[in-house]
């Protein structure tokens, strides 16, 4: 059987996600992100489309770096205002049986026995449907909105991610057996006490005395997702992550991080196949070629430069210089921010660089063609690249979504690399790995804690070679 392609709807609970300056655009629906009806027409459609699920992003701060400050985030509506993701998740559960949800949430600046709850109730109401994509969050203003003078290191992030998880494990996997609700309306006894325990977790990082406050959800531990490329989020990956959302510049730089992360989870006594890939890909698709570059002409014509600089935080207002400047004399002027343009290369005018922002060709995972091409490609990224599955970067709302439905699907199907449709019932983590795997693996890290001694077995703290 071929490998068949899984795919996210990319989505970000805001106006202008990362394809920035199209919510002018008079078919897009970004503006109503603030409306229940929004999420709940985008979730019927993507059921529809047999998607496996919606992956939303999200940040705890905004962008403020470019021209020191807010003002152009704000102006673009560049993922400011937003909204938290995880609520709209039970509405567009309450409208649809087997879509997933993966939502974003940083273990950095927020306490884990609340989020435990949190998560529980949502793979409660979706019936083990959602996903959790783990950030430790990397924004300055991030930090001081949660009272931090500067960012908390990098490395140090991943040692408070890695206790973080410990935490979730004991509450989710060890903190009730599976048996533990037995509803005896004749003894009046929901729960049977002697199966229900405190973890008295004491860490570096947390306390938490426990138990865990809800019962046994159907993944218990919702499907772990992780965006990650260096050297301590891969050995994150290695202990904890089921489903890597990677890249690289070319297929062999792609297929050496795949491969890097199998290695780390075979060092951590883990099935390699236990981990899927995949990658945000940008798909552009229309009936003929003409109408491909008509819609490729519009988001170009619409695309916004500054909020993408903004969006990468860019040390240096590039606009502000002319269009024939060498990115090598900005260096050699030593320009506040220059340290930012060795990314260029030093023969490259402003004008070029100002102009990458506006080619989507850029992006390695990118398409803009037909049906057949745009499959063509696909099962490229599929079979040379070695991915797993993609996040569809949204364009428009819901174009982009309903173009990659009706169009490229029905093709994708013919070539036996897309379901014909969803196993009614099924959890999340059973679409991506089969049927009668909604629980973690026994060999993954987590699981250990089923075990109720080993919650008072001492921590196995994660060892980063970054920072030692």
């Amino acid at each position: 059987m071929p490998k068949q392609l899984h795919v996210n709807l990319f989505e970000m609970n805001c106006v202008s996600h990362i394809v920035h300056g199209l919510w002018v655009h008079p078919e897009n629906n970004r503006h109503r992100f603030n409306d229940l009806d929004y999420w709940t027409e985008l979730a019927q459609l993507l059921e529809y489309g047999t998607f496996d699920g919606v992956f939303l992003a999200d940040v705890v701060g905004t962008y403020d770096q470019f021209r020191d400050g807010p003002e152009t985030a704000l102006r673009e509506g560049m993922q400011i205002p937003s909204n938290d993701p995880l609520l709209v998740i039970p509405a567009m559960a309450a409208v649809t049986r087997n879509l997933g949800f993966g939502a974003t949430f940083s273990t950095t600046y927020e306490p884990p026995f609340a989020f435990a709850r949190r998560m529980s109730t949502l793979d409660h109401l979706t019936k083990g449907r959602v996903g959790w994509n783990i950030v430790t969050s990397y924004l300055p203003n991030a930090a001081r909105n949660f009272g931090h003078d500067t960012e908390v290191t990098h490395d140090h992030r991943y040692e408070i991610a890695d206790e973080y998880l410990d935490v979730l494990y004991k509450l989710w996997e060890g903190s009730w057996d599976d048996d533990a609700v037995i509803q005896d309306r004749e003894r009046r006894v929901y729960t049977d006490p002697s199966k229900v325990r405190y973890i008295d977790h004491v860490g570096a990082h947390f306390k938490v005395a426990g138990p865990h406050l809800c019962q046994p959800s159907r993944q218990r531990t919702p499907v772990l997702f992780q965006a990650t490329g260096s050297a301590a989020g891969i050995e994150f990956a290695g202990r904890h992550a089921e489903v890597v959302f990677t890249g690289g510049a070319t297929t062999q730089a792609v297929r050496d991080n795949i491969q890097a992360m199998r290695q780390k989870a075979i060092a951590h006594d883990r099935d390699p196949a236990g981990l899927k890939f995949i990658v945000m890909a940008g798909i552009i698709v229309g009936r003929t070629d003409a109408e491909v570059s008509a819609k490729l002409d519009s988001y170009r014509t619409l695309m916004s430069v500054e909020a993408s600089l903004a969006h990468a935080q860019s040390a240096v207002d590039l606009p502000a210089y002319a269009h024939d400047e060498l990115i090598g004399n900005l260096i050699s002027r030593q320009v506040k921010g220059w340290q930012s343009l060795k990314r260029y290369r030093p023969e490259q005018t402003v004008g070029e660089v100002l102009a990458e922002y506006r080619d989507y060709n850029r992006e390695r995972f990118f398409v803009a063609s037909t049906p057949t091409v745009v499959a063509d490609e696909i099962e490229k990224w599929l079979d040379v690249d070695g991915i797993d599955g993609i996040n569809l970067r949204q364009y428009l709302s819901f174009e982009t979504a309903r173009d990659f439905i009706e169009l490229v699907i029905p093709e994708l199907r013919r070539r036996g690399r897309f379901r014909e449709s969803y196993n009614d019932g099924e959890t999340l983590r059973e679409r991506l790995f089969g049927v009668g795997q909604a629980r973690l693996p026994n060999d993954h890290f987590g699981a250990r804690y089923r075990d109720p001694a080993a919650l008072r077995a001492p921590a196995i703290p994660l060892r980063f070679p970054a920072v030692l």
